[in-house]
């Protein structure tokens, strides 16, 4: 393992925040059901453990908001919602996203190990 530790570990750090931002674009959820619809998909596999210290971290930015909600299933849940600043921030990391793994993909390819570039489809061309 090279010193910074997994390689995907390391990605999931850096993109977590938005992939719950994008989630709650869909709609509101709650921590359990965020985790579930997260873990969906490759590569974002996370716990509660994980993402109640983010959900409140987001809340105290501003970029989530929060309702309770009764449950059938019992005590009332709390819900997460995308505020306006919420949606701001997913958009532009949306912009940011894309050209930086246009980038990469290109060093990867130009190293021999990248996907080709019909792999993503509409790609820019340098």
């Amino acid at each position: 393992m090279e010193p910074g530790g997994n390689v995907a570990t390391q990605l999931r750090r850096g993109v977590l925040e938005h992939c719950v931002l994008a989630v709650l674009a869909r709609s509101p959820e709650y921590a359990f059901e965020l985790v579930r619809r997260l873990s969906a998909f490759d590569g974002l596999v996370t716990s509660e453990g994980t993402i109640y210290p983010l959900l409140s971290r987001l809340s105290r930015d501003g970029l989530v908001a929060t309702t309770w909600q009764p449950s059938e299933a019992g005590p009332p849940r709390k819900y997460y919602d995308l505020t306006v600043a919420g949606r701001r921030a997913l958009d532009a990391f949306a912009v940011e996203w894309t050209t930086f793994t246009d980038g990469v993909d290109d060093l990867l390819q130009q190293a021999g190990n990248g996907r080709s570039r019909g792999a993503r489809g509409g790609r820019r061309e340098h």
